[in-house]
C-alpha cells in the first residue's frame, strides 16, 4: 500500500513532453492504478520505505515545454521502441490527458537550439528580458499552485543539455544578480532562470541535467535566504553508476588504474543535441570528475566518447575498457557494456528526488540536499563520489528522519 501523507504536492517538469517526463507521468499513473510494481523506486523499499514520503496517489503533474505536441505523441514513439507497454498507455490515457492540458510554453534557451516543432509562445518568452522571463515562469507555478489547491510544488528539469557557459560575475551573489537582472545582463542559462523562478516562487528545485541549474553562488544564497531545499547536477543512470561502484573496488584492493575509456551511444533528442560539441562538453565535465576523484590519481588517462546514434532512439549503449596494474606489475584489463533505456532508468530516480525534495521542505531544511549525492554525477554539496558511500549517506539521512532528528 502506497503512503499517504494527506498533502497534495504538485510537481512540475520542465521539458515536460520530453522521454523522461513521459516515463514519470506514464508510470506515475501505473503506480496509482496498481499496474506497476515501485521497481527501480528506492524510496519504496527497505528503510526508506518507511519514511513518510508523499504518495503516487497525492502527486500532480504539471510543466513547461518548448516544442508542440501532445504526451500522447511522446508516448507513443516509446510504445514503438519497446520503453512503454501499449496497455500502460491505453488504461493511463486520462492522468496523461490531464497533465498534457497543465503543460505551458517554456522559456527557449536561446538562439542555438533549433527545433522543427518550436512553440511560437516559447520562442517569444526565449527572446524576453530575463527578468521578465522569471516573472512569468514564477507566475505559471504560483497559478498551478493555488488552481490545484496544492500544499507544495517541486520543480524538476529535465530538458536537454545546455551549452558550456564560463562562470559570469553576475553570478556570485544574490545582490550582484538581482543587480544585472534589472539590467538584463545576467546572462543566465535556461535551467538557472527556471531555477530562480522556483526559488522566487517559494519550490523546491531538482536539477537532473547536468546543466547550471541552482549551483550558482547566487542562486545557492536566495535557496538559503527562502529556505528551500535543492539538488542536483546531472542524474547517474548508467554507465557512471557503474564507475563509480566498481572504481572504489580498485581503489580498496590497491590496484593501479592505468586508464579508464569510455564510449557512449546514444538516440533520441537527447543524443542529438549532444552531438553539438559545445554541450557535448558540459555532460563529459561530469563523467570524468567522478572517476578521477574516486581514484585519486591525476595521471590516470579517463576519456569518454559520445555519438549520436538515431536508430537507437531512447536506448544507449556504453562500452568501457579498464586498464590496470596489479602486483608484479602485471598489466591487465576489464571490459564492459551497459545497455538501457535512459528514460526507464531516469523515472524512478526523478520519482525518488520528488518525495526526497517534498519531505526536505516538509521538514523545514534549506540549502543543497547533501543525502541525495548518490543520485547524481556532479552534486552540489561535494563531498565522495563512491556510490556505496553516498548510498549510506542517504540511508543514515532516513534513519535520522526515523528517530525524529
Amino acid at each position: 500500500m502506497d503512503a499517504q501523507t494527506g498533502r497534495r504536492l504538485g510537481v512540475w517538469l520542465i521539458g515536460a513532453r520530453g522521454a523522461i517526463s513521459t516515463c514519470v507521468a506514464y508510470g506515475l499513473s501505473g503506480l496509482r492504478n496498481g499496474l506497476l510494481e515501485p521497481v527501480g523506486i528506492a524510496t519504496s523499499r527497505g528503510p526508506l520505505g518507511e519514511l513518510p514520503f508523499v504518495g503516487f496517489d497525492e502527486i500532480v503533474l504539471g510543466g513547461h515545454e518548448v516544442v508542440r505536441g501532445d504526451l500522447s505523441a511522446s508516448a507513443g514513439d516509446l510504445v514503438r521502441n519497446g520503453v512503454l507497454s501499449a496497455e500502460l498507455v491505453a488504461a493511463s490515457a486520462a492522468d496523461a490527458a490531464a497533465f498534457d492540458a497543465r503543460i505551458r510554453p517554456g522559456a527557449l534557451d536561446g538562439p542555438d537550439v533549433g527545433l522543427a516543432d518550436l512553440d511560437p509562445e516559447a520562442a517569444r518568452l526565449g527572446a524576453a528580458a530575463q527578468g521578465e522571463q522569471i516573472a512569468r515562469i514564477q507566475a505559471d507555478l504560483e497559478e498551478f499552485r493555488s488552481s490545484h489547491e496544492l500544499d507544495r510544488v517541486v520543480v524538476v528539469y529535465v530538458a536537454s543539455t545546455e551549452s558550456w557557459r564560463e562562470e559570469r560575475e553576475a553570478w556570485a551573489t544574490l545582490a550582484s544578480l538581482e543587480e544585472a537582472l534589472e539590467r538584463d545582463a545576467a546572462e543566465l542559462p535556461a535551467s538557472s532562470i527556471y531555477a530562480c523562478a522556483a526559488f522566487r516562487a517559494g519550490c523546491p528545485f531538482v536539477n537532473f541535467t547536468p546543466n547550471r541549474g541552482s549551483s550558482l553562488p547566487a542562486l545557492s544564497e536566495l535557496a538559503r535566504e527562502a529556505k528551500l531545499p535543492h539538488c542536483g547536477n546531472d542524474g547517474k543512470t548508467g554507465e557512471t553508476l557503474l564507475k563509480t561502484a566498481l572504481a572504489p573496488m580498485f581503489a580498496a584492493r590497491a590496484l593501479h588504474v592505468l586508464s579508464w575509456q569510455g564510449y557512449n551511444m546514444l538516440g533520441n533528442r537527447d543524443g542529438e543535441v549532444l552531438s553539438d560539441p559545445i554541450r557535448r562538453e558540459s555532460k563529459r565535465r561530469n563523467k570524468d570528475e567522478a572517476l578521477r576523484a574516486i581514484l585519486s590519481d591525476p595521471s590516470v588517462h579517463t576519456e569518454v566518447g559520445i555519438d549520436y546514434v538515431p536508430s537507437l532512439h531512447d536506448w544507449k549503449t556504453a562500452w568501457d575498457f579498464v586498464h590496470f596494474e596489479g602486483f608484479l606489475g602485471v598489466k591487465m584489463s576489464l571490459q564492459f557494456t551497459w545497455a538501457g533505456s535512459d528514460s526507464a532508468l531516469a523515472a524512478p530516480l526523478v520519482i525518488d528526488l520528488i518525495r526526497l525534495a517534498d519531505l526536505a521542505a516538509e521538514r523545514g531544511e534549506a540549502g543543497e540536499m547533501a543525502h541525495t549525492a548518490c543520485y547524481f554525477k556532479s552534486p552540489l554539496a561535494g563531498g565522495t563520489h563512491d556510490f556505496h558511500a553516498q548510498f549510506r549517506e542517504l540511508l543514515d539521512y532516513g534513519e535520522r528522519v526515523l528517530n525524529g532528528s
